[in-house]
């Protein structure tokens, strides 16, 4: 077989099982670590195939070029709604996983721009403008707790001092798992892009209800992650009489419940996925608990709204239970309404819907530095951040498609 759906399962096969835990089916791929660094030497063999130039921005990020990198702008107005004008056209995603992840969140987005790339030069089109496939570092934030850090690094909306630090569980910095403190922002790096345009794994139902598969994306709901320390006191769990106890789990259990009942009443999301107790012993009293609280929303307002609502509910509890809360806000990212001239345009090269998500992406945050679109590929699941996560080989390729033909409008006439 030699269609587009085989193209895409011959080249997706090659990476299929780098990372994948053969217990679970889930993925370890957390940036910087063997998994995730093999499937960085794959991109780098990929570009090398194709005769693309990788440059690498001090920060752990990737790109490959496809077009004279000469070429372009040194700068680019952000608020261009003609970014096929001038610069180079972005695509490309992440490898890193969650714990347990899916196989495609993130790693189809860069094997569809490979393949994207290879449709347009098997049709004859030459890239007036480059296109530059990206290999975005730690998106997910699993090992290093910042979502998007690489992007971030690039465009400056963290410090490099603060990133360098950020340390894993097992207490390795960043700075020392890429090899030296990260370079930061790289405002002519960023001028050269024109535009991004990142294609992802849908992470709902939205387009097997439509039956389509694929979709533009308009926004992503503006979400953060929230640190809830809880310092209560360690004590035997046989001999230290309820009335006399400081638990914080009692806390961190009222925590997680207040937290699921105010997203529920305002339309908004709150998860507590991770959890730290200390000293984490069946017959011991806690002495520590640590919980992470993720909340998202469609407006600021009610984002702002429910973390306040359970912050005052933890804190009214922690002051009953006898126990010291801290909360410490560890990320954040506001409403990101892409591009829409460019959302707009693309909806309507592809005869496809549109639809926001509550999902975190590297497209988030470039969208405030320079014209931003996504492509959704459909997931039958509808899951994702699990193995159950999903795609077939020919909805994979219908994105391939679609992804070349944004290429193709944008960076080849």
């Amino acid at each position: 077989m030699t269609g587009p759906a085989a193209r895409f399962r011959k080249l997706w096969d090659e990476i299929a099982s780098v990372g994948r835990d053969a217990g679970s089916g889930g993925y370890l791929r957390y940036a910087l670590t063997p998994p995730e660094l093999r499937l960085r030497e794959w991109f780098r063999e990929q570009a090398d195939r194709r005769g693309m130039p990788v440059h690498s921005d001090g920060n752990g990020n990737l790109f490959a070029w496809w077009g004279d990198p000469a070429t372009g702008p040194n700068s680019h107005d952000p608020n261009s709604h003609d970014p096929a004008g001038t610069g180079a056209v972005l695509t490309g995603s992440h490898f890193d996983s969650v714990p347990q992840g899916g196989a495609y969140d993130g790693p189809l987005g860069i094997v569809s721009a490979f393949l994207a790339v290879d449709e347009l030069r098997n049709a004859g089109a030459e890239p007036v403008r480059p296109v530059v496939v990206a290999a975005f570092v730690e998106e997910e934030g699993a090992r290093f707790g910042v979502p998007c850090l690489g992007s971030r690094l690039l465009t400056g909306d963290i410090d490099a001092d603060r990133a360098a630090g950020l340390r894993d569980a097992a207490g390795v910095s960043f700075a020392d798992a890429l090899g030296g403190r990260p370079a930061g922002p790289d405002p002519a790096l960023l001028g050269r892009f024109a535009a991004f345009v990142e294609l992802h794994v849908e992470q709902g139902l939205a387009l097997v209800d439509a039956g389509v598969p694929v979709a533009v994306g308009s926004a992503i709901w503006p979400h953060g992650r929230w640190r809830f320390t809880l310092r209560g006191a360690g004590n035997h769990a046989g001999t230290t009489r309820m009335a006399d106890r400081r638990d914080p789990m009692l806390t961190y259990a009222f925590t997680v419940l207040a937290a699921n009942k105010e997203a529920r009443l305002r339309g908004a999301h709150a998860t507590v996925g991770r959890v730290v107790v200390e000293p984490n012993a069946t017959n011991a009293i806690p002495s520590l608990v640590t919980g992470w609280l993720d909340a998202r929303a469609a407006e600021p307002d009610t984002l702002h709204g429910l973390v306040e609502a359970v912050h005052a509910k933890a804190a009214e509890r922690a002051r009953r239970d006898g126990v010291e809360l801290t909360v410490t806000q560890e990320s954040a990212t506001p409403l990101v309404a892409f591009d829409g001239g460019l959302a707009d345009r693309l909806a309507g090269l592809l005869a496809a819907p549109m639809l926001p998500t509550g999902a975190g992406h590297d497209a988030g945050v470039l969208a405030a530095h320079l014209p931003t679109a996504m492509l959704f590929v459909r997931n039958p699941t509808g899951v994702s951040h699990s193995p159950a996560e999903s795609a077939t080989d020919d909805d994979c390729a219908a994105g391939v498609a679609a992804l070349a033909r944004v290429l193709e409008e944008l960076a080849c006439h």
